[in-house]
């Protein structure tokens, strides 16, 4: 009796299988189930499917052309395909959308874009039997009324164009065309190139979370001013390998070889992108820019934060510091967030490292803040922006907030702050320096909010900085600070002198109550100011041990031979969770 019910229950369960995958097999070839059945099948695209591409074009002299096709059927990118550089004419990449639910039989789905002079069915092999359709612009798009192609990879879901011959796209499933858009353009004008979705968003169920490695480090490479252009930009101050002026030299391909080199080597686990990395005034598409800092972390799995500098949305075509945040939040391995909508800025939030798996205890907290651009008040306080008072709050109640879930941790926790326009703490004279030089003048804002008291109030114990690209020190404050000491308006000082005379030791040597350190990281692109008697880009890299509660710092230069590989001005700053002086 119970062979028969498990043979019986066998059958009953083999039929069900075979019904479910003959209604599969036939929805996916005609859609037999209802709209909200197949909607929930894996193979449906969530979304539009493209049905049609096509290049408008349109000239201030002619009434009759028209920028914008009709909006019930067409969506404009609305990116100028001249990027504005036309005094009269301009070019708009419209497609066509539809849900697929809302496709009719007379409805056809792209499956296939090339860009070129010569019909891919007549030049292409494997395409013999295709029929190509031609679209201005050099656009060919491939069309299939077959009705489970809009369900396939074969399916095109979504049409972006990005701007430069070094254009990348890091994007899951996007691909970016090789040929430029046909648009005869001079070569003063960024070539255009169509990058195209196949199939359904790639989403990562996986969270990016940074842990503590096994031997209990984390490294952190500081990457700032890497002044990213569209298209490869020109070099700015360069020079060679034996000092000599470097002239023809492109500066975006520089930069990211530079960087891509010192990721390889270093390895590391998390890199923050402290500002400025679009050079907004020759970035007329900061989302092409955005792409090529962004690739190179993605290709290698390493999770980035990212705050703006002055110059990310600099510029009247520039995207907006709020548009820029949204794009790079949803690449891969981005752990950048707009923060809270009240505080002032775009960009305040916090990073929490994670000890080693499978702890859920943070081992090191980062903050990083927006420092803003142009000071408000040119007239009262001349050059920068500061941290306003709204993100001193936040910062403060969230360390605050966060004390009680760090105290469980069984090692020393630790903070660090990233920004990008130094505090004004900076320029004081009297600062204890180690690691680096002062070689220019502090352009730290000419109002004092105090951020730097709030950092040393809340336990942070090294707070990193880019904007001002020849200096590349770490300077420490004397503790306390001498009342003799002078303190220079911030801009205006090109070195400083260091005395120690006002540190008050401590038992092994330490210096008690100093902190935080403050580092610059160097510029490290080609596509902003050197020069100062001859300037090496440059990285800042921060490794901490966690076992033994200690920060070392050192920097990596794109220079000369063997010292491109060589730690640059290395010092220990953080000994068993305590700031430490120089000895």
């Amino acid at each position: 009796m119970t062979r028969r019910i498990t043979r019986t229950l066998g059958q009953v369960a083999a039929f069900l299988i075979l019904v479910f995958f003959l209604v599969f097999l036939a929805d996916y070839q005609y859609k037999v189930l209802p709209t909200s059945i197949h909607s929930a099948l894996p193979s449906h695209h969530a979304g539009s499917v493209i049905t049609d591409i096509t290049v408008t074009f349109c000239s201030t002299t002619n009434p009759f052309s028209s920028c914008r096709l009709d909006p019930e059927k067409w969506h404009r990118i609305e990116k100028d395909l001249y990027l504005r550089s036309g005094w009269i004419k301009s070019a708009w990449l419209h497609v066509k959308r539809k849900k697929e639910e809302e496709l009719t039989a007379d409805d056809m789905v792209v499956v296939g874009v090339r860009v070129g002079r010569l019909d891919p069915g007549v030049g292409e092999s494997g395409q013999h039997n295709e029929r190509w359709e031609s679209r201005p612009g050099g656009i060919w798009v491939l069309r299939s009324s077959k009705r489970h192609d809009s369900d396939s990879d074969k399916a095109i879901t979504a049409v972006d164009v990005l701007f430069g011959a070094d254009a990348v796209d890091p994007r899951p499933n996007w691909k970016l065309a090789q040929t430029p858009l046909l648009l005869n353009v001079g070569r003063e004008v960024q070539i255009a190139r169509l990058s195209t979705r196949h199939g359904r968003p790639k989403l990562d169920s996986k969270e990016t979370v940074p842990r503590v490695r096994k031997d209990g480090k984390f490294k952190i490479l500081q990457v700032s001013d890497a002044h990213l252009s569209t298209g490869t930009g020109a070099c700015r101050d360069a020079i060679g390998p034996n000092g000599e002026a470097s002239t023809n030299c492109e500066a975006d391909p520089r930069t990211l070889e530079f960087i891509e080199s010192v990721l390889d080597d270093e390895r590391p686990d998390l890199v923050v992108l402290s500002g400025d990395q679009v050079e907004g005034p020759a970035a007329p598409d900061a989302q092409s820019a955005i792409f090529k800092f962004a690739a190179p972390l993605i290709e290698r799995s390493i999770p980035y934060a990212a705050i703006f500098g002055n110059h990310d949305d600099e510029g009247s075509l520039s995207l907006s510091r709020a548009a820029q945040m949204s794009l790079i939040q949803t690449l891969p391995f981005s752990l950048s967030h707009p923060g809270p909508e009240q505080v002032d800025g775009v960009g305040n939030h916090y990073v929490e490292v994670l000890a080693h798996a499978p702890s859920q205890h943070s081992a090191l907290t980062l903050y990083l803040l927006d420092t803003h651009g142009l000071t408000p008040d040119e007239k009262n306080y001349k050059g920068y922006d500061w941290v306003k008072q709204s993100q001193i709050d936040w910062f403060r109640s969230t360390s605050q907030g966060l004390k009680k879930a760090h105290s469980k941790y069984s090692h020393i926790h630790l903070d660090m702050a990233f920004i990008h326009i130094p505090l004004p703490e900076y320029a004081e004279r009297g600062l204890i320096m180690a690691g680096g030089e002062w070689k220019e003048g502090v352009t730290a804002p000419g109002y004092n909010s105090h951020f730097y008291d709030a950092l040393a109030e809340e336990g942070v114990v090294a707070v990193g900085c880019g904007h001002d690209h020849v200096n590349d020190y770490c300077a420490l404050r004397p503790h306390p600070p001498s009342p003799n000491l002078a303190r220079s308006p911030a801009g205006s000082l090109s070195s400083a002198t260091l005395s120690q005379e006002s540190a008050v030791p401590s038992q092994h040597g330490r210096k008690k109550g100093l902190g935080p350190w403050m580092c610059y990281a160097g510029a490290s692109g080609f596509g902003g100011y050197g020069g100062y008697g001859g300037y090496h880009r440059r990285v800042r890299v921060w490794e901490v041990d966690t076992n033994a509660g200690r920060v070392v710092t050192w920097k990596r230069l794109e220079c000369c031979g063997e010292e491109t590989e060589k730690k640059i001005d290395e010092i220990v700053i953080v000994e068993g969770g305590s700031v430490v002086a120089p000895s």
